[in-house]
């Protein structure tokens, strides 16, 4: 159980920024809006990068009818779009925020839904598909030097500027997302994410659903990495309820991540190097995922959304071919990939249109959360596995991929090195998968202790995070799930200023986030 230190509103913005300075707490690891009843507030979780000490805070306000807190946005940029989303869904005013306007929701959404009082049938809310023009309320708010609000409101796009949309279908956004893009001839001036448009109100759903229930909703989350999503919420409850899974599961369960991870980073390759107009490469990256597609469907009955990781172990013992099928994968792959990099590595226009674009520092990669291969492009050794080991990846030798460039180019190595890794991992694994049960007996009605409770795993995109809070019951009372494709989206502004528009597909293509993850 997660202890979480309470600090009282009127101190909470004295002690946040001692914690950044004092105790070097640089990443603001996740930030979940609360809705404890009487009171409206928000859970913390905070590590540093340089001690590695992790910390759990929370704030509260009993005031329901206007509810507000003091930003931490400019301490952590992390926090400008978590705490947009925690306006949307609870109506937490952030005092000082740049830009305090709902992130998923409709402009004209009336009321907040994660709020334990909301009314889901209000009459207010009708399903309408009429097309309506969307309301632009996009302002910008700037801060004086003592960090009170200007006067002044700016609208962030004005009538003098050139704004287009990309997005929200189109191909290279990869998922339904919007970019409105200011343009100064081919040049970008800024850019404003827009998201919402697979908005299912997944975390919402969790909180009517028992605990076995809530586990196929992973699998839509982040698709391409539907193992290590579903591992994260397992684990999370395994570990609130003490259950100890057999090693047999541990070895299995961190097979099928790595296995998951090359898969993904295949499609990675094979999308970006499609939006790039090198087709050839899209047709290598498909050819080889689908060995490992026949061999997730061999075993776990589904190639794309798996439902395999149950509470307690997997939902069934491995397929008699599975570790003959990896260990003729292994070689195979190694043997190929350097025909990837014939064909797209090496060449001249994937240089030019990689190298030098979209910088991100290792400052801003931290500030934003931009973990996984993005964050290790830039010099952050952020990899879970390593940080917060689970599994068996205390057990195997591996190298954390660090490159120092931050550009695309980098964040594409990261990941064409890190399927090589990832094939080490599961060779060091494969053949000593020990004899054991594969699932736990379990209660036929599973309930979590009361507390919180956080877990994490290292994804194909970075870390995946998992916070419950739990009253005893048979269903939760909250669950946020740390996407990691929302610091991803959020950094895009940042890192595609001053880069042409042909930029922003390499850009979008790099960061590899996948939607449905970011808007949940």
């Amino acid at each position: 159980m997660n202890e979480i230190i309470e600090i009282p509103l009127e101190r909470f913005r004295d002690e946040v920024l001692k914690l950044r300075t004092e105790k070097q707490m640089d990443f603001l690891e996740s930030l979940t809006g609360m809705d404890w009843g009487e009171s409206l507030g928000v859970v913390y979780h905070l590590e540093s990068t340089i001690t590695g000490e992790r910390m759990v805070i929370k704030t509260s306000t009993n005031n329901r009818e206007n509810p507000e807190l003091p930003t931490v946005s400019d301490i952590w940029k992390a926090a400008e779009l978590n705490e947009r989303e925690v306006y949307d869904f609870y109506g937490i005013r952030f005092i000082n925020h740049p830009d305090m306007r709902r992130l998923y929701l409709r402009n004209d959404w009336v009321g907040y839904p994660m709020r334990k009082d909301d009314d889901p049938m209000d009459e207010r809310n009708p399903l309408r598909m009429n097309n309506e023009e969307t309301i632009d309320s996009t302002t910008e708010l700037k801060l004086n030097s003592d960090g009170t609000l200007e006067d002044q409101e700016n609208i962030i796009f004005d009538d003098r500027e050139y704004v287009i949309n990309i997005g929200p279908q189109h191909p290279a956004t990869h998922g339904v997302l919007r970019f409105r893009v200011s343009l100064e001839g081919e040049t970008i001036k800024k850019l404003d994410a827009n998201c919402g448009y697979i908005h299912r109100g997944i975390e919402k759903m969790c909180e009517s659903l028992t605990y076995p229930q809530t586990l196929a909703l992973t699998d839509r989350l982040d698709y391409l990495g539907a193992h290590q999503n579903r591992h994260a919420l397992c684990m999370c409850i395994e570990k609130a309820m003490g259950i100890e899974v057999s090693e047999r599961v541990q070895y299995i369960r961190t097979i099928m991540d790595e296995l998951q991870r090359i898969d993904s980073h295949l499609l990675f390759y094979s999308c970006l190097c499609m939006d790039l107009g090198a087709l050839t490469a899209f047709f290598y990256g498909f050819r080889d995922r689908e060995k490992i597609l026949d061999i997730f469907e061999e075993t776990c009955g589904g190639r794309l959304t798996m439902n395999y990781n149950t509470i307690g172990g997997v939902q069934q013992d491995l397929h008699p071919n599975f570790v003959r099928r990896v260990k003729e994968f292994i070689p195979y792959m190694r043997g190929i990939i350097h025909e990837y990099h014939e064909v797209f590595t090496g060449n001249i226009i994937a240089h030019q249109r990689l190298k030098g674009v979209g910088v991100l520092s290792r400052e801003d990669a931290i500030s934003f959360g931009a973990t996984g291969g993005t964050g290790r492009a830039s010099g952050w050794a952020c990899d879970v596995r390593k940080r917060i080991p689970y599994g068996v990846y205390d057990k195997v030798d591996f190298k954390e991929i660090i490159y120092t460039e931050g550009d695309c180019f980098a964040r594409y190595m990261v990941r064409m090195d890190e399927i090589m890794e990832s094939l080490y991992i599961i060779e060091q694994l494969i053949d000593n998968i020990p004899e054991g049960s594969y699932q736990e007996k379990m209660k036929p009605i599973i309930r979590v202790p009361e507390g919180s409770y956080y877990a994490a795993v290292e994804g194909s995109r970075g870390e995946f995070g998992v916070f419950i809070e739990s009253h005893g019951e048979k269903n939760p009372y909250r669950v946020h799930f740390r996407s990691t494709g929302l610091p991803l989206v959020s950094v895009v502004d940042t890192i595609s200023r001053g880069s042409k528009i042909a930029d922003l597909i390499a850009i979008g293509g790099t960061l590899d986030y996948v939607v449905p993850d970011i808007d949940r």
